[in-house]
């Protein structure tokens, strides 16, 4: 693989998130509780909201969404009057230098490799690989990656077969994506020795959404994607290096969905658009007020300030909304950033916020009963789930058929059913046993206590200095 990037040749730091790992749950993990045992465990105070973007933009920075303007997984875009999630330009990061640069600073001519992690394309990092289907003109979603170098996306796919997408999200997600994002990581660390190898394992979360975290089969899962984590950590380990273990976030168990885009709808302060071709639409631009959704966090953006008490009213009334923040509220969690709803909406402890809009009466989008993360302007679980009843895998399996003779169609197989799903995030944790978590294989990096998450990157830097001293 001369054509990759070399590390230095200073042993290497692994900073590995698994997501949706938490305290409690390290009792069903024997290789990173041992881990633990054997290093440090400090808990981790995340950002507002606890979610995958701003909690590893909070990281990557060192500093909060009112800095790096990561508001959510997803924001309203002022400019374009469009609600936009998952967007993957590492550009969109403000605030501080990353923990990519300053790991050069640290280190000088460190060579950083990046899997997986949000916002990786155009990264300052040495090596990249990320999600990115292809989109042929007739429809299809094709399985992709997006690597730098570009000759690293052929090279792997040689090896482990192309990207899992279908099991990366969407009904069919499990383990298995995150098996092969493991075995990439293997590939990356054996071929160029890279000084940082940043890797995400999303497994654990899909059925902590699914099941909630009490259901009986979790423990299954955390062993599970703990195995994968282990062999990674065991592998840098053998090189003298060091293992750093991190999560986002810890999952709630939750029992139904709040609507607050139907509530402004019913105020007049939400505007749609009705099309006889793809059914009933958000149009932001038009609307006075509408809530951007995201697990239990919503961003409402209000227009007029006018219009801002009526709103705030509506959504107060709400079953299932436990804060309406304003103003100083909402700057006390450092979310006054231009990117930021007007108010933030906090859902109850037991409850998610869901995006609909449209009324039963009349026709929903079409892309409501498939999986889009890019068209809905909001985030949906449901995604994760397929209807029940044969009619479903009758139409899933034609869906198929059309699709391989060439024919478009829309795989509209995903429940309307919000009481499916059992957990979600986006809160401050109920308590740090149920929060995001920091493992360091070596114990004089962490204390045995609460952290910020910003005190990752320095926790980061910190690790890449001793190594360099240790590998002289």
């Amino acid at each position: 693989m001369g054509d990759l990037p070399r590390g230095t040749g200073h042993p290497p730091v692994l900073l590995l998130c698994v997501v949706g790992l938490s305290p409690d749950l390290l009792a069903h993990a024997p290789r990173l509780g041992a881990l633990a045992d054997r290093g440090a465990l400090a808990t981790l105070r995340p950002p507002l909201p606890a979610v995958t973007c701003t909690s590893q933009a909070s990281m990557v920075t060192g500093a909060g969404p009112r800095a790096h303007g990561i508001v959510g997984n997803g924001w309203y875009f002022r400019d374009l009057a469009e609600v936009w999630f998952w967007r993957q330009s590492n550009h969109l990061v403000l605030g501080p230098e990353k923990l990519w640069v300053r790991a050069r600073r640290v280190r000088p001519g460190a060579c950083v490799a990046k899997l997986f992690w949000w916002f990786n394309m155009y990264a300052p990092v040495d090596i990249a690989v990320t999600v990115r289907p292809h989109y042929p003109a007739d429809g299809r979603k094709i399985p992709g990656i997006y690597t730098a170098p570009a000759s690293l996306e052929r090279r792997l796919e040689a090896e482990l077969g192309p990207f899992p997408l279908f099991r990366f999200w969407g009904p069919g997600a499990d383990l298995v994506s995150s098996r092969w994002i493991a075995r990439a990581a293997h590939r990356v660390l054996r071929w160029a020795e890279p000084d940082l190898l940043a890797v995400y394992l999303p497994h654990l979360d899909y059925d902590l959404q699914r099941h909630g975290p009490l259901d009986p089969r979790i423990p299954a899962e955390v062993a599970a994607v703990d195995a994968l984590a282990g062999e990674l950590v065991d592998a840098v380990l053998e090189r003298g290096g060091l293992a750093l273990v991190v999560s986002e976030y810890g999952i709630d168990a939750v029992r139904g969905a709040s609507y607050p885009n139907r509530a402004l709808r019913e105020a007049g302060l939400l505007a749609v658009r009705a099309s006889r071709y793809v059914g009933t639409l958000l149009d932001p631009g038009a609307s006075r007020a509408f809530c951007v959704c995201d697990h239990q966090v919503g961003h409402v953006y209000v227009r007029d300030p006018a219009d801002l008490e009526r709103t705030r009213s509506v959504l107060e009334r709400l079953e299932g909304i436990g804060a309406v923040l304003v103003g100083e509220q909402r700057a006390r969690h450092g979310l006054d950033h231009p990117r930021a709803g007007e108010i933030v909406l906090l859902a109850e402890r037991d409850r998610w916020l869901a995006y609909p809009y449209w009324r039963a009466d009349e026709p929903a989008p079409d892309f409501a009963p498939t999986v889009d993360i890019h068209r809905k302007p909001g985030y949906d679980p449901l995604e994760l789930f397929l209807a029940p009843g044969w009619r479903t895998r009758a139409r899933l399996a034609w869906r198929i058929a059309q699709r391989k003779l060439g024919v478009r169609a829309l795989f509209d197989v995903i429940p309307s059913d919000d009481r499916l799903v059992r957990g979600s995030h986006g809160l401050l944790p109920r308590s740090p046993e149920r929060g995001p978590l920091l493992i360091s294989s070596d114990a004089r990096l962490v204390p045995r206590a609460a952290l910020p998450m910003e005190a990752v990157r320095d926790v980061v830097l910190e690790a890449l200095s001793r190594r360099r001293a240790s590998g002289g």
